[in-house]
């Protein structure tokens, strides 16, 4: 009574505040008259997936990027299912499925083997949990693992979430995802498309909108503001933006970064580059803000995206991707990084003082080494990706080598395509000939036999080309000198002299040389005969004069 008068001397009105929208959201079950999804354009095991779990009594839906493209019209390349199940029982529905993840539980179903296996993502639909209930930590992941071991939900002190493992309904697991286009459930059995936060009019009005405060989303995983940069470069060349109250905290918040692992920050960076959109993905960044900052190796690639050679490789990654081709992240940073070991390499093949340059192939091991120190860093440990790099490195004063054995065992290395690849790319920004990256091309594709045509081949290129050779000196016991054969002398055969010529040991006839004038023209001159000295005491010596025409 007391509070209605107050409020009616204020002016404020006694009638009860309008309900405040759900914050879970509002479910709203599309029919496909309305979203218009074919059916058809969702993969065989997806609907596997979805048809086991809903037979098994759970709850089942293609959830996310893949309900998004589907609603655009376009076929998904990834699918992932969101289910009533645990983990635990969803693996033992499925005779190929893994339990991953510490920080989200997730299973991996996986159909087929090798190369040509593919995969479909099962997660657990989860709560929306306060960070303010949630256990703290003073560390992180790392320094934190025993702590972490036992909890399901907790937060360090910025409340970045470092656990979130609570299973619960399906509106809140809506609630916890990101962005209201990646929100969406689509049921392929029944045709319905669950939506709880407008994902639909969002999509139709091609708006890239985070689902409550997007300052607190950034918060909680700062790993969102990769995601939201990745999502608009994907999804520009249909003309989505961001929404401004989504893009307004995103450059600011970069500082969150830096609590994360260096590793999750790295596999962000591939999915940046390795998606299809890598030109968009660094368009994207520094349209927002966000050239730098991020992770030192993608500094790097958008320092150089500019670049020829860099450029060539990211446009090869996006087409390679959009052809179902496989990518591979070490021939991109070997790419991104091949000025500072090509700087390298240069300066250690300048010769120092009056020292002989090193070997090729050991300056460019040095200058290899010196940038996995100096660039690379947490990388270097990744075994595979760092030995990938190397080698697509040291192969390629391999390729200078077209004789011997040398091109046979090159070619039957396992990397041989990647190094050519690199090799190729150097040809086209002229870096190296255009014939060297044909001739690989060709012998690489070639048979046994051709191969070994072309290598002859290359030797007889590779040949000095003879010149005028010297005439051959005959001497007077060789059988085709005239005095042995009793033959007459040819005037014009530069290799030999006449009978009167004497040889170089011989003076004992007197005979003057041969000057050079009286040779036939075109002709070598005949060389001067050597003075002989007189031996002490006469003795042995030659009767005659010294020779007084050919000292030297």
């Amino acid at each position: 009574m007391i509070k209605k008068f107050i409020n009616k001397l204020l002016g404020k009105s006694n009638e009860p505040k309008p309900a405040k929208t759900p914050k879970f959201g509002k479910r709203d079950d599309v029919p496909a008259s309305v979203h218009g999804i074919d059916r058809k354009l969702v993969d065989q095991r997806a609907l596997d997936v979805v048809h086991t779990l809903k037979d098994a009594g759970f709850e089942a839906y293609l959830v996310g990027g893949a309900v998004r493209d589907l609603l655009l019209g376009l076929r998904p390349k990834d699918f992932d299912v969101a289910t009533s199940a645990t983990p635990e029982q969803v693996k033992g529905l499925f005779r190929r499925a893994f339990i991953i993840g510490r920080r989200f539980r997730i299973v991996h179903v996986v159909y087929g083997r090798g190369r040509e296996h593919e995969m479909i993502e099962v997660s657990t639909f989860r709560a929306y949990l306060d960070s303010a209930d949630a256990e703290q930590v003073a560390g992180n992941e790392r320094t934190s693992k025993g702590e972490l071991a036992g909890m399901k939900h907790a937060v360090d002190a910025s409340g970045r979430v470092l656990r979130d493992n609570v299973w619960g309904p399906i509106e809140q697991d809506a609630a916890r995802r990101d962005f209201s286009i990646n929100a969406m459930y689509y049921d392929p059995e029944s045709e319905i498309v669950v939506d709880f936060h407008n994902g639909i009019r969002d999509a139709k009005k091609k708006t890239l909108r985070m689902i409550g405060d997007a300052a607190t989303r950034y918060r909680e995983d700062p790993v969102r503001i990769i995601r939201a940069v990745r999502f608009a470069a994907k999804l520009s060349g249909l003309g989505f933006t961001f929404d401004a109250k989504t893009l307004e905290p995103l450059a600011s918040s970069r500082k969150l970064l830096l609590d994360v692992p260096q590793s999750r920050l790295f596999d962000e960076m591939l999915k940046l580059l390795q998606t299809g959109h890598s030109l968009a993905s660094v368009a994207q960044l520094k349209a927002v803000g966000l050239n730098t900052g991020i992770y030192p190796l993608l500094d790097v690639v958008v320092e150089r995206a500019d670049d020829e050679f860099v450029k060539l490789a990211l446009q090869d990654t996006d087409r390679r991707v959009g052809e179902s081709k496989p990518v591979a992240p070490s021939f991109l940073l070997a790419c991104v990084l091949w000025a500072d070991v090509r700087k390298g390499w240069s300066q250690r093949l300048q010769p120092r003082g009056n020292q002989r340059p090193p070997p090729a192939f050991g300056a460019l091991q040095d200058a290899v080494d010196e940038v996995f120190e100096s660039r690379i860093g947490d990388v270097s440990g990744r075994g595979k990706l760092g030995a990938d790099m190397r080698e697509i490195w040291m192969m390629q004063p391999r390729f200078d080598k077209r004789v011997g054995t040398s091109p046979f065992s090159l070619v039957e290395q396992a990397r041989f395509r990647a190094g050519f690849d690199f090799l190729r790319l150097r040809a086209q920004v002229g870096e190296v000939e255009e014939e060297l990256a044909h001739w690989w091309e060709t012998f690489s594709m070639a048979s046994d036999e051709v191969r070994e045509d072309m290598v002859d081949a290359q030797r007889k290129v590779n040949q000095p080309k003879a010149g005028p050779g010297k005439a051959r000196r005959v001497k007077k016991d060789d059988p085709d000198h005239p005095v042995s054969s009793n033959a007459a002398v040819p005037a014009d055969d530069p290799r030999f002299r006449g009978a009167d010529d004497g040889d170089e040991t011989s003076g004992e006839d007197g005979g003057e040389p041969s000057a050079a004038g009286d040779a036939p023209e075109g002709s070598a001159p005949a060389k001067k005969r050597r003075r002989r000295r007189r031996k002490p005491g006469g003795a042995g010596g030659a009767s005659g004069p010294a020779d007084a025409g050919g000292a030297d």
